[in-house]
């Protein structure tokens, strides 16, 4: 870990994530009936739960639409949650404006080439282990852990060491950090 992308994760005061192939492995699952499953990890959303605890809300933003992403946002409290974004960038700028917030001061985590116009914006771009070739050569740090399976966690412990909240955070559930 450079000091560059600490001194970028301390600046973070909103946390945006892609979902598929970020959130879930990329994986689709369809059933016979056209329903459609995501696998999400269990330590990733715990990662988000305690980032939100300390102070940094996190944003979706995801060109597919899903009733399950919006279950398992809902369930981690997750309040901005954009699905069906074909243009990611639109609903990136609408964040920021929402929230009253430079794009210097939002992190953005995608796994592909989609991701790379907002990774662009964001002041600190973060790539997934397994992301695209293109869309790890424009990020500004890339995960040791793939897209659903802990990359989400990563992040979320980045930004929690950089801004001195993570022992916060473990120390709620008894653990000296």
């Amino acid at each position: 870990m450079t000091n560059t992308i600490l001194e970028k994760a301390a600046k973070i005061r909103l946390m945006v994530f892609d979902v598929d192939g970020v959130l879930t492995d990329g994986s689709l699952y369809l059933g016979e009936d056209g329903q459609e499953y995501k696998a999400f990890y269990a330590r990733d959303g715990m990662g988000m739960v305690m980032l939100q605890a300390a102070g940094v809300p996190i944003g979706i933003i995801s060109a597919r639409t899903s009733p399950i992403v919006t279950y398992r946002m809902q369930s981690l409290k997750v309040q901005y949650v954009f699905q069906g974004q074909s243009d990611k960038v639109s609903a990136f700028h609408q964040l920021c404006r929402q929230l009253q917030l430079q794009p210097q001061q939002v992190a953005y985590m995608g796994d592909d080439v989609n991701d790379v116009p907002v990774m662009l914006l964001a002041g600190l771009a973060i790539a997934v282990a397994d992301a695209h070739w293109v869309a790890a050569k424009h990020a500004h740090w890339q995960t040791r852990a793939n897209g659903g399976r802990g990359a989400v966690r990563e992040v979320c412990e980045l930004i929690m060491e950089a801004q001195g909240t993570l022992a916060t955070q473990l120390n709620r559930f008894g653990i000296c950090g």
